[in-house]
């Protein structure tokens, strides 16, 4: 299954925290490290990346993503199968699968294993004074 993830790059993942649990969404510090925050909805969750550890994505941006619970391979048969091109990428946090969409905008679903997150957590951690 599909969870629709948008990922808001930011400059302070702690105050864009505060922030989007003041709306009503709900921290997951289960799916959560230093420079990564989710906070669930209803209908969905929304990732707080730091932008500073995001391999070039600048503060502010917004990259329209999934999270999946089903292997990208199952993901990416059904996108072959529709003649859809796409990437699998090793990611500090688990895999994820990039396609571009019929409007050239290019979507992330990622694999998330939080084991590969926190053991890179250390590796991923914002330098101080920035």
């Amino acid at each position: 299954m599909l969870t629709v993830l948008p990922i808001r790059y930011v400059s302070d993942v702690q105050a864009c925290r505060r922030f989007y649990a003041g709306l009503g969404l709900a921290f997951d510090a289960d799916a959560s490290v230093n420079v990564w925050a989710q906070l669930s909805a209803g209908a969905g969750a929304v990732g707080l990346h730091d932008f500073r550890v995001s391999k070039g994505r600048p503060a502010g941006s917004v990259e329209l993503g999934f999270a999946t619970d089903e292997k990208l391979e199952v993901v990416a048969n059904r996108l072959r199968e529709q003649g859809y091109e796409y990437e699998i990428f090793d990611e500090d946090f688990g895999r994820s699968l990039r396609v571009v969409d019929p409007d050239g905008v290019t979507i992330q679903i990622q694999e998330i294993d939080m084991e590969v997150a926190k053991a890179s957590e250390s590796a991923l951690a914002a330098p101080e004074g920035h």
